[in-house]
């Protein structure tokens, strides 16, 4: 029988315990310290992968060698402008204003080490927001949502309201594109979805 590893989340994300839990997983969540300031011009795809293996990889050392774990960048991308969480509410104004009535991507990095190997990924969804009033915009600021959330929103949330379409994977944009995670454990690791519920 296949050793099966226990599930570790390099994460503090809300979101993503809720998907993996919603999915009959109960990952182990360790908080990972890692530096996300990057220098470096990056695409948006590039950005995410770095940062998700620099996050796994900080907390590898705390986990035992049956330990897998995981961990994810989300950002939202209009052009070539990487816009991760607002600093402050004028920035969250900035971006929901940016993002208005466009098409933007979202893009998540995964990575998932286990056996001294790292495999990385990532995921794109196009998300079509309507034009928003600058009131509808301050509206949602006072509901404090945007402050913890790349663009300034949250699909699955109030912003819900905003989206005209999407064009992808809707678990990408809440923050943990599901499909791309376990097709990376199963090509790299050898192991599907099933293995993790089971046991």
């Amino acid at each position: 029988m296949k050793n099966i590893p226990n599930l570790v989340l390099a994460s503090q994300s809300a979101r993503r315990q809720e998907i993996l839990r919603h999915l009959g997983l109960d990952p182990k969540i360790i908080v990972s310290e890692a530096d996300e300031n990057i220098t470096e011009d990056l695409t948006p795809e590039a950005f995410t992968e770095r940062l998700s293996v620099r996050k796994a990889e900080a907390v590898l050392p705390l986990c035992g060698e049956n330990d897998m774990v995981i961990a994810g960048d989300t950002v939202v991308a209009l052009g070539d402008e990487i816009f991760g969480k607002p600093a402050d509410r004028a920035d969250a104004f900035r971006m929901l204003s940016a993002l208005s009535g466009t098409t933007h991507k979202v893009v998540s990095g995964i990575a998932v080490c286990y056996g001294g190997k790292i495999a990385v990924s990532h995921e794109v969804t196009e998300v079509t927001f309507r034009h928003l009033s600058a009131d509808e915009i301050n509206a949602y600021i006072d509901t404090k949502e945007p402050f913890d959330k790349a663009g300034a929103y949250g699909l699955q949330d109030k912003a819900s309201v905003f989206v005209e379409k999407i064009n992808g994977d809707y678990f990408n944009v809440v923050g943990l594109p599901v499909f791309r995670l376990f097709r990376l454990i199963k090509e790299h690791f050898n192991l599907d979805y099933f293995a993790f519920w089971r046991h």
